[in-house]
């Protein structure tokens, strides 16, 4: 038995997805709902600040901005 990889996963989703409508629109929900919820996130993380600013100030502390 051949052990599946990520990418077998992924194009068995690919495939139902097309063959099945409605998993389409749930992806498409939970991409929708996580967007939001990330925007509010970063707009209560930054409050009282210049987005950019202190967007900038939080990716170089994590690491993925450098100065």
């Amino acid at each position: 038995m051949k052990k599946l990889t990520d990418l077998d996963y992924v194009e068995q989703y690919a495939s139902k997805m097309k063959s099945d409508n409605s998993l389409f629109r749930q992806q498409s929900r939970l991409i929708e709902s996580q967007m939001r919820s990330s925007s509010s996130m970063f707009r209560n993380m930054f409050r009282g600040t210049d987005f950019k600013t202190g967007a900038r100030d939080y990716l170089r502390k994590i690491g993925l901005l450098k100065d």
